[in-house]
């Protein structure tokens, strides 16, 4: 049987899926998880394997190894991007795929589709120097260049919808409840 997929898409995958969770809605509970251990200094690894979804404990065809480090000018040793740019990357992520697979529902070919993310963050509030800026990013703006087969209001409308349905968007851009919990020995 040959796939027919749009953007690289299988829709019939796509449509079934969407099918399959309206007739059984627990299957869309999914928790994804991530394993980090410090190796020195800000350099740290993250090992992605196993996740639950669809009723079961489930893994990845392979495990994923992040580094995640500073660069030298923030006391790290540059062994991969920081933590925040993971975030941007993140971010670009999720709404390009998103992107693809709402223009392919929708029986848009894609020829093109490339994204920048740059977020802005202030260091006085990371080191404690400033409580009145925050930790984290002050804005982030994401530019799409987009391409295809339908007229630029309907690509337009393909980021919008992305957008509207990103897990990432949503988790920065809403306030997600976040528990630490801590061992010590």
């Amino acid at each position: 049987m040959t796939t027919i997929a749009t953007n690289g898409v299988d829709t019939a995958t796509l449509f079934a899926t969407l099918d399959a969770v309206k007739g059984a809605p627990e299957a869309a509970q999914f928790q994804f998880r991530a394993g980090n251990q410090w190796l020195s200094g800000t350099h740290s690894r993250s090992t992605i394997h196993g996740y639950f979804g669809v009723g079961e404990e489930r893994t990845h065809e392979r495990s994923f190894h992040f580094d995640a480090d500073h660069p030298a000018v923030l006391v790290g040793q540059d062994n991969g991007p920081t933590p925040v740019e993971y975030m941007l990357h993140a971010l670009a992520a999720c709404l390009t795929a998103g992107l693809a697979n709402i223009a392919a529902a929708r029986g848009i070919r894609l020829t093109e589709v490339h994204s920048t993310v740059y977020g802005d963050i202030d260091l006085n509030g990371i080191l404690g120097l400033d409580p009145e800026v925050r930790n984290g990013y002050q804005n982030i703006t994401v530019k799409f260049t987009v391409k295809g087969d339908a007229p630029s209001e309907k690509l337009r409308a393909l980021v919008a919808q992305s957008q509207a349905r990103s897990a990432v968007y949503d988790v920065i851009t809403n306030q997600v409840p976040v528990r630490i919990e801590v061992e010590t020995e």
